[in-house]
């Protein structure tokens, strides 16, 4: 079983009750192999952590940023509390190494549904925080490991997804506004893999691969953004 010890260390929070935090580490698929687990699993303190999280980053930022519209706010706030950036804040604190899974969720370490997993639990963390520290160090918690991410945001403009920061750059730098054509449909129909061609004017910039159109046409701009440089 993972050593909280060590967990509390790195957080450098000494719980009052170690069993909060290790539920907050405790997938559901674990509970389903290991019926005689006295705790629960982490779904309630998830729901907990992110209405925290979500408190706590908008009061920062309306309160620093007073003359900035609500439409930026909101755009700002999504990707400080996305699964993406979650995830990356789990790997900056090791927390995969004290999660509790089921030995099939274990083996699939690099598989997109283990992102989710470690961006829920940071959630499921902030809820044990909350509960076991209080609001205030909940706050310091949020402040010091994911609101800090901010300045690099707003300069990469990663609060925009990659279609839009693709069109916004296409249009100021080319002139044009990008076009996605579909290149391939392959596979059943649920599981469907596309593939979509991303064009400026009649110049093919990128192709890019997803289980939707969408997907499709996020993974060709993302790309398109690293080709072109910008």
């Amino acid at each position: 079983m993972p050593e909280l010890a060590n967990l509390q260390k790195i957080l450098g929070i000494k719980f009052k009750n170690t069993n909060i935090l290790r539920q907050a580490m405790v997938h559901r698929s674990y509970l389903n192999e290991h019926p005689e687990f006295a705790g629960g699993h982490n779904e309630r303190l998830e729901f907990l952590g992110d209405a925290v999280l979500e408190i706590v980053v908008t009061e920062h930022l309306y309160l620093n940023y007073p003359d900035m519209p609500e439409g930026d706010l909101t755009n700002w706030r999504a990707a400080l509390v996305n699964a993406k950036m979650l995830y990356v804040i789990a790997m900056e604190i090791g927390l995969e190494d004290y999660l509790y899974l089921s030995r099939g969720e274990a083996k699939d370490k690099d598989k997109k549904s283990r992102h989710y997993i470690l961006a829920n639990a940071v959630e499921s963390l902030i809820g044990a925080i909350y509960l076991d520290q209080g609001l205030p160090r909940a706050k310091k918690f949020i402040s010091d490991r994911i609101i800090t991410k901010l300045p690099e945001i707003l300069k990469t403009q990663a609060y925009l997804d990659p279609k839009s920061r693709f069109q916004e750059q296409a249009q100021e730098k080319r002139g044009v506004t990008p076009r996605y054509d579909i290149l391939a449909e392959e596979g059943p129909d649920h599981a469907k893999l596309f593939t979509v061609g991303l064009y400026l004017t009649d110049e093919l910039i990128a192709t890019g691969q997803g289980s939707s159109k969408q997907e499709a046409q996020v993974d060709a701009a993302a790309k398109g953004l690293k080709l072109l440089n910008w």
